[in-house]
């Protein structure tokens, strides 16, 4: 195959891409697995050990958008064709124009802005592609860098629902957040 032209691709910035899930990301998915304070953010459970089987049974389920589930989902990768993580748009309402996006980065891989990068890539295609009017997100209890990275984005703190989560013993709260296509737009000018 001839190298791919990046340049003014939609799907990409300065530093990260997102693609579509590929077969051989079963390893990625499996690996990530084992880092239980991250999987406790994004799905809010303590879940059982990863399998293999389990891995690729994800990633069957969603390679090359395939998925029947309502998600849009791509891996991360930086420039160097590394993947970096995964985020998807989800909960996608196109009656009330609403929509929310889950995201996790590598643990070797966090800190360095990857994933900022990529959700304003597709806060971009869910407000000035698909018309969508509100990102509507929630941040369990205790995951402050999430929290930071919504409110950098833009996101405006709306409320706490509270002790909503049973996680090792405790009852945890969701922080609600939002983002409307006016307020991002004004906050990263992008029209």
């Amino acid at each position: 195959m001839r190298n791919i032209d990046y340049i003014n691709y939609y799907w990409q910035d300065d530093e990260v891409r997102l693609r579509s899930i590929q077969a051989e990301d079963w390893e990625s998915s499996y690996l990530s697995g084992f880092d239980t304070p991250a999987r406790r953010f994004l799905e809010c459970v303590i879940e059982l050990p990863p399998t293999i089987s389990g891995a690729k049974k994800f990633v069957e389920a969603n390679v090359e958008f395939s998925s029947t589930n309502g998600r849009i989902m791509f891996t991360i990768e930086n420039l160097n064709g590394e993947s970096v993580g995964g985020i998807n748009l989800n909960s996608i309402d196109e009656r009330n124009g609403t929509f929310s996006i889950g995201i996790v980065i590598d643990k070797e891989y966090r800190g360095k802005g990857y994933g900022t990068r990529a959700m304003k890539i597709l806060l971009k295609y869910a407000f000035l592609e698909r018309r969508l009017n509100k990102f509507n997100d929630y941040v369990l209890e205790g995951n402050e860098a999430s929290a930071r990275m919504v409110q950098k984005l833009g996101c405006v703190r709306e409320g706490v629902r509270r002790q909503v989560v049973y996680i090792n013993g405790q009852y945890l709260d969701f922080i609600l957040f939002g983002l409307t296509k006016d307020e991002y737009i004004e906050k990263h000018k992008v029209i």
